[in-house]
């Protein structure tokens, strides 16, 4: 059972949750040109503590939005903290020195059961801050996975999409007649399983027992719920103390060459990871690795499983999208589970997959970047001052009238197909645009490290969903209550 609404903002203190302050002073008056209206906004709130404007009311890109439509590009582009941004070299010195450690305790056996439980203690914490504080270009490409490494995984999705058609088969097919269930829900034990295997070679689990058995996926939803609120320091639960415990031992055992899960045949990430370390290792090292294992985890199933809960709910509650992608599948011949190169070579489902993502992309929040020492000039002219927080909400920007046309707000996956009457070249300068101001996978060298393995999740299981079942919504009026602080769920 597939349902959606983007809620309207809380009233104002609805939510009685801790948060941090954003103060604004004189340093705005540095930056040459920002819209002496927002300014002013600003300044005359000694908060951006506004219930409705805080990340943690789990709605925060939905006033984005509102306020990208009062003052135009600055929300896309501008925001600071000048409290924050003096500690930032401080943050950097910390991460490094957590990843220093982080390979000192992994490679130091503990001496009795107490020494091993602040071990493991020490890496949670090490961990977690590395993955807030440190991202490098040089070692966010010795991690990324090529397209072709990606494809060696494909056995591995084709049997994990064929078991868990298995579980919708035994467990909702049965009967005389086909059982409503929460198809979200499965999606997202689907997408951890996955993710699990794809990262270490072992599943969490939950497609088989059919339930969060140990709290791990919502426990994740809790501590990006937390972090929004208290993004500095953690101060109890929640912790995602069983995803870390999981990923070191994977990494220990790999390290050991104990790792009974591990098929060379079947190349995982920590492999890759391992193998990083080994070409690079002054770049790369245990505590980076471990780092990404946990971002893989926690970024890559609950994105894969955001991305295709929006397209089949988009696609059903418009009958006739979700007709042409049944006609265009069926017709394709498609196997038990689709391969990747033939979901990839359907154009309306491609369509219709990237139409998901621009409306609901995986991350609705700004890809923060700090202005570098020399400073940012804007096109128009405008400055922006060293230690500028600046970035691009993918959200946003999917909804850019400029880019996407003055129908940006509403769900058309034909926009990404060529329009009656356009050239060839017409169509692919729309493209190159539509392609620049689509951020949900980030860009550049900073791009997602497993966008590849996301793109062959999502097209496998989208086509063969399609292909091997009719599916339709229970309650087509019933509403999808989207929160997220971070990840809008």
């Amino acid at each position: 059972m597939l349902s959606a609404n983007i809620p309207p903002p809380n009233p104002r203190g609805q939510r009685n949750r801790p948060s941090l302050t954003l103060t604004v002073d004189n340093y705005w008056a540095e930056a040459d040109k920002i819209p002496q209206r927002l300014l002013e906004t600003l300044k005359e709130r000694p908060a951006i503590d506004d219930p409705n404007r805080r990340v943690d009311t789990g709605i925060w890109w939905v006033k984005i939005i509102s306020l990208r439509l009062k003052f135009n590009w600055v929300i896309d582009r501008f925001q600071h903290d000048p409290s924050i941004s003096p500690t930032l070299p401080r943050l950097f010195l910390l991460a490094m020195s957590c990843a220093n450690r982080l390979k000192r305790l992994v490679e130091t056996e503990p001496k009795n059961d107490e020494e091993a439980e602040q071990k493991r203690k020490d890496i949670i914490a090490d961990a977690a801050l590395y993955i807030w504080f440190l991202s490098q270009t040089k070692e966010e490409r010795e991690m990324e996975k090529s397209e072709e490494d990606v494809g060696g995984l494909e056995p591995l999705f084709d049997g994990l999409i064929n078991e868990f058609c298995g579980h919708l088969d035994n467990r909702f097919m049965r009967g005389p007649e086909p059982t409503g269930f929460d198809f979200g829900e499965w999606i997202g034990f689907f997408s951890w399983d996955a993710n699990g295997a794809a990262s270490f070679s072992q599943r969490f689990g939950y497609m088989d027992k059919g339930y969060d058995y140990d709290n791990t996926i919502s426990i994740a939803d809790k501590a990006l719920d937390y972090f929004a609120a208290n993004p500095i320091m953690r101060i109890g639960p929640p912790n995602l103390a069983n995803i870390t415990r999981i990923s070191l031992e994977h990494l220990i055992s790999r390290l050991q060459g104990k790792d009974k899960n591990f098929n060379p045949k079947v190349p995982d990430f920590l492999n890759h990871f391992i193998e990083s370390k080994k070409t690079n290792p002054d770049l790369v090292n245990d505590g980076i690795i471990m780092g990404h294992l946990l971002v893989n985890l926690l970024a890559g199933a609950d994105t894969i499983a955001i991305t295709i809960r929006a397209f089949f709910w988009y696609a059903l509650h418009s009958p006739s999208v979700y007709s042409k992608l049944e006609k265009e599948t069926l017709a394709a011949g498609i196997d038990n589970v689709a391969s990747f190169s033939s979901a990839r070579a359907l154009p309306y489902l491609e369509a219709c997959v990237r139409e998901a993502m621009r409306m609901h992309p995986g991350v609705c929040m700004l890809l923060e970047r700090y202005v570098p020492e020399s400073g940012l000039k804007l096109p128009d002219g405008s400055f922006v001052p060293q230690g500028t927080a600046v970035g691009i909400n993918p959200y946003v920007a999917g909804r850019n009238k400029d880019v996407y046309g003055s129908d940006s707000d509403s769900y058309r996956p034909e926009r990404w197909l060529e329009n009656e009457g356009e050239t060839e070249e017409e169509f692919n300068k729309r493209m190159r645009l539509y392609n620049a101001a689509d951020l949900t996978f980030g860009s550049g060298s900073r791009v997602c490290v497993s966008h590849y393995l996301a793109q062959l999740q999502l097209y496998k299981i989208i086509a063969t969903l399609i292909h091997k079942y009719m599916i339709s919504l229970v309650d087509p009026d019933t509403l999808w209550v989207v929160t997220g602080s971070w990840f809008p769920r």
